[in-house]
């Protein structure tokens, strides 16, 4: 199902291991520090970029080697950008202030292929296509990513909803556009259209709706500011969070698991809630459970492994691996520093992006990026950065 990232074999899995890093939110451990490389990672450029990770920082993009993480290109490129995979194994979607952009990740640059429009938001790989929703124009565009190879702007779908808002689409197996619904000022549930962009489902019972999960046998789910709605074989189905005010809004899915891992907070007025805990939806039974970490986390602290493990980075700077069919923590694996979230969103925080049986954790406040394998539970690498970052994304090829 999956193609193989280039230079090694991948789970089958890998199509879902990268969405933490894609949601938008609406710095100590001797071990941790001790692996980490003495020497700054070079600028010079490498003749061959291997399985490369992109990250950003206050001015641009680093594109690193995925195997040995040494830096090798500075892309200038000002304002808060954010990065994702485009869905192939080369190149990263940018999301910039006047709208996507696609960066050839492997070939270190910039490419000419644009999708312009006010607040890029969400991007979704899901059944061999990329969606991209446009916030300020509520404008969706899906294709399919292995076009990009083609140094043009691939050819797909275009639907624009009825009113712009912060929201996220996704395209299913079938043809099938989930789109979330909503204004400016408030969002209300979601919709399916077919095909022909007719609708066939719709929900609106999903206050605050954002951010979306696909499990096993496309069970997705959307989260709410009361649980989530979940929509299968074709209807949908509202699962109650067990706190009148219980918000999910940011998921986390894998293909072989019908265990969808979200956030959980219950404080409205919060200026910003430091949760502890996570939910766990279980897309069969129509089932949340809560698991208490122990520490707080942020919204790019969640992840899931080859196997369908629920990954979550936490304050205290430990990777937990949770088994998401029982709750149970099975392993907290040293990955950083103590930090804390910042007040705001778009301020860097260490960042978990996971590849095959590679956890990538960024840590900015020491500059420094880790790669760690989650079989053995140790580092692999570490590298120091010129600038500190803030989002970190990579190639990951197949759905």
């Amino acid at each position: 199902m999956n193609k193989p990232i280039r230079g090694r074999a991948l789970p089958a899995t890998a199509l879902t291991l990268a969405l933490a890093t894609a949601l938008t939110a609406c710095g100590g451990d001797d071990s941790a520090s001790g692996a980490r490389a003495s020497d700054t990672a070079s600028t010079t450029p490498a003749a061959k970029v291997t399985d490369p990770l992109v990250a950003t920082f206050d001015g641009g993009l680093y594109v690193l080697d995925g195997e040995t993480l040494k830096l090798t290109k500075t892309i200038e490129l000002p304002g808060f950008n954010r990065v994702n995979p485009a869905g192939d194994e080369d190149h990263v979607i940018v999301s910039t202030d006047s709208g996507f952009r696609v960066l050839d990740a492997t070939g270190q640059a910039l490419t000419g292929i644009e999708y312009p429009g006010a607040k890029p938001g969400h991007v979704v790989r899901h059944a061999g296509k990329t969606v991209l929703f446009t916030d300020g124009t509520g404008e969706v565009n899906v294709f399919d990513p292995a076009d990009l190879s083609r140094g043009t702007k691939p050819e797909g779908r275009t639907y624009t909803t009825a009113e712009a808002h912060h929201g996220v689409a996704i395209e299913l197996a079938g043809g099938e556009l989930l789109t979330t619904l909503g204004t400016e000022e408030k969002r209300t549930g979601a919709l399916v259209l077919d095909e022909n962009d007719k609708e066939i489902a719709r929900n609106e019972d999903c206050p605050g709706v954002h951010g979306e999960a696909a499990a096993r046998n496309e069970a997705v789910a959307v989260g709410c500011e009361d649980g989530v709605l979940l929509y299968k074989d074709g209807k949908f189905t509202k699962i109650d969070a067990p706190d009148d005010y219980g918000r999910i809004g940011n998921q986390a899915g894998s293909d072989t698991s019908p265990v969808l891992l979200g956030d959980y907070k219950t404080d409205p007025d919060a200026e910003l809630e430091r949760p502890t805990r996570i939910s766990l939806i279980d897309t069969e039974k129509a089932k949340l459970t809560l698991v208490d970490l122990g520490t707080s986390y942020s919204f790019r602290s969640l992840a899931r492994g080859p196997e369908g493990e629920a990954l979550v980075l936490g304050t205290d700077g430990a990777l937990r691996v949770i088994d998401p069919a029982t709750g149970d923590i099975e392993r907290k694996i040293p990955a950083v520093g103590a930090w804390q979230e910042p007040l705001d969103w778009q301020q860097p925080r260490p960042t978990l992006f996971v590849r095959g049986d590679t956890a990538y954790v960024s840590e900015p406040a020491e500059k420094a990026l880790h790669a760690i394998d989650l079989t053995t539970g140790k580092k692999t690498t570490s590298v120091t950065l010129p600038e500190r970052t803030n989002e970190l994304s990579g190639v990951v090829a197949g759905h």
